[in-house]
C-alpha cells in the first residue's frame, strides 16, 4: 500500500511552513487549504477600532489569520495593551509581529492541550473587566461565546471585522485532488471545526454516494476538543487530539510510523 499522504488543511498563509517541517520528517505533505482567507473590501470599521487600541483593557484575538489583518493596517503593537490569544498559533502570530510577553502582557489557556476561547475564558480575572472596554478581533462572523461571557462580565464589548473567510468552491482541480486524496485513507491535518465541516460538504458534493464512507476512514489529527467532537457528530472517529502548538502536530505524524 502506498505510504499515507499528510493532508495540511490550514490556510494558505499557515500551512506551507508546516508541510515543509513534515517533509522534513520524511513523510509526503499535500497542502489543502480548506478555508480560503480575504482581506475586507471595506476596513474602516477595523481601521476605526485600532485607532482606539490604547482605551481597550484587553484586545482578543480569535485565530493567526485575526493578528496577521490587523497588522496589515499597523506599524507596531501599542504599549501598555494587554491581549488574549487562545491557542500558540496565534502567540507565534504576534511574535512575528514583534509581541512577545517580554513587551506585552499575553493572556492565553494556560494548558496547550485545552487551547480554546473556554478554556482562555476560565484562565481570565473577568470580574476585573466590568466596566471596561474589550475588543475582540475575528473574521466576518464566529462564535458568540467570548463576547457574550464578557458582557456577562460586565465588560464593554466591541466586536471587529478584520478578515473574510469561506470554503473554497469544488471546480475541477480541487475535485480531481480531493478524489485522489480520498482513494486512500491518509492522515488530515484539521485546525478548525468550521474547515473540517467545509470538507464534508465537499466531500458529499463530489461523491454523494461513497463519498462521506470515504471520508470516515480517514485519520484526523487536531489541536483541539472541539475539533474532535465536530469530527466525531460527523462519524469520524480515527481522530489523535494533540493539544496546541506545530510541535505536537508534528510529534503526532511521527508516532504514526
Amino acid at each position: 500500500m502506498p505510504e499515507r499522504t499528510v493532508v495540511v488543511t490550514r490556510p494558505r498563509a499557515q500551512a506551507d511552513s508546516l508541510a515543509r517541517a513534515i517533509a522534513s520528517l520524511g513523510r509526503r505533505a499535500v497542502v489543502l487549504p480548506l478555508l480560503d482567507i480575504a482581506p475586507l473590501d471595506d476596513t474602516s470599521a477595523l481601521q476605526a477600532a485600532l485607532a482606539r487600541l490604547p482605551s481597550y483593557a484587553l484586545v482578543a484575538f480569535v485565530s493567526p489569520n485575526a493578528v496577521d489583518a490587523v497588522f496589515a493596517h499597523l506599524a507596531a503593537w501599542p504599549a501598555g495593551v494587554p491581549v488574549a490569544v487562545v491557542g500558540e498559533g496565534s502567540r507565534l502570530a504576534l511574535a512575528r509581529h514583534g509581541v512577545t510577553s517580554d513587551n506585552t502582557t499575553i493572556h492565553c489557556p494556560p494548558d496547550p492541550a485545552n487551547s480554546d476561547s473556554e478554556h482562555l475564558l476560565a484562565s481570565l480575572d473577568l470580574a476585573s473587566m466590568r466596566g471596561k472596554r474589550v475588543l475582540i478581533v475575528r473574521g466576518e462572523s464566529g462564535r458568540e461565546l467570548m463576547a457574550d461571557t464578557f458582557r456577562a462580565a460586565g465588560a464593554l464589548v466591541e466586536l471587529v471585522a478584520a478578515y473574510r473567510r469561506s470554503v473554497p468552491r469544488l471546480d475541477p482541480a480541487l475535485a480531481a485532488q480531493l478524489a485522489v486524496l480520498l482513494a486512500q485513507p491518509n492522515d488530515w491535518i484539521i485546525t478548525s471545526s468550521e474547515a473540517l465541516r467545509g470538507l464534508a460538504s465537499l466531500v458529499r458534493e463530489l461523491d454523494p454516494v461513497d463519498g462521506p464512507a470515504r471520508l470516515r476512514e480517514q485519520h484526523l489529527i487536531v489541536p483541539h476538543t472541539r475539533i474532535a467532537e465536530t469530527a466525531r457528530a460527523l462519524a469520524c472517529n480515527r481522530i489523535t487530539l494533540t493539544g496546541s502548538g506545530d510541535a505536537r502536530l508534528l510529534a503526532a505524524i511521527q508516532s504514526q510510523e
